[in-house]
């Protein structure tokens, strides 16, 4: 064998390293970061949408209402049984909207009156 034939041999294997490294990076990034960076912007939209009255949960666990919320220094007072405690935005791990709790608990029911059984005459 000559030596340029050994040379173009590895010069295609090259390319195929190439080639692999970019499919792997372009797997990495559908794989990993696209999902997170949607999980982001829902979470903003979360924060930005937070108003009087939403029930939230703490990073801690603790449960309660939004009494107030400050937009310009990020903190939030909750009513916790009648002791309101504020907290930074970023200790807000769930926040469920008022008019969503409706919404499901009305459309659970038109559910449930669908499937009631008809009368056979």
């Amino acid at each position: 064998m000559s030596l340029s034939v050994l040379a173009a041999a590895a010069g295609g294997q090259n390319y195929m390293f190439i080639i692999l490294m970019i499919l792997m990076f372009g797997g990495m990034y559908f794989l990993s970061i696209r999902p997170q960076k949607k999980q982001q912007a829902k979470r903003a939209e979360m924060m930005q949408q937070m108003k009087k009255g939403d029930p939230v949960v703490t990073i801690g666990g603790m449960k309660g209402k939004i009494d107030e919320v400050d937009n310009e220094t990020k903190e939030v007072v909750i009513d916790v049984d009648g002791v309101f405690l504020t907290f930074d935005m970023g200790a807000i791990k769930t926040v469920t909207p008022t008019n969503t709790a409706k919404t499901t608990s009305t459309s659970t029911k038109k559910i449930v009156e669908d499937q009631k059984p008809e009368d056979k005459k």
